[in-house]
């Protein structure tokens, strides 16, 4: 069982990254997904979650309004559109399966991480 994610990269401020992650060993369209990121020197954090079936999402403040979160069930796969990105979200992305069918906040709910991704925004 593994979830990959990629997309990451280097970008300006203002600028776009559209994150993926792939799953594969197993399905992944029964469960709630989410986005985590984890910057220097700082706990690793919430960035959005949805449920299984996409309707319900959760985001965290820093990001309303700039990130989409969204998953493609027949492809497994999920995904974060980043959009007006600003040094402060420079960090390493992971996405995440979770144990349940909604979507959940906090990291213990999460029971399949990905390897993460480096996002790196510059002034």
């Amino acid at each position: 069982v593994q979830l990959q994610a990629f997309g990451g990269g280097l970008v300006q401020a203002g600028g776009s990254l559209r994150l993926s992650c792939a799953a594969s060993g197993r399905t992944f369209s029964n469960v709630g997904m989410g986005w985590f990121r984890q910057a220097p020197g700082k706990e690793r954090e919430i960035v959005a979650a949805l449920s299984w079936i996409g309707h319900s999402t959760y985001y965290a403040d820093s990001v309303k309004g700039r990130f989409t979160i969204s998953r493609d069930n027949a492809k497994n796969t999920v995904y974060l559109q980043m959009n007006s990105l600003t040094p402060e979200d420079t960090a390493v992305y992971y996405c995440a399966a979770a144990r349940g069918r909604s979507y959940y906040q906090y990291a213990d709910s999460y029971n399949y991480w990905g390897q993460g991704t480096l996002v790196t925004v510059s002034s």
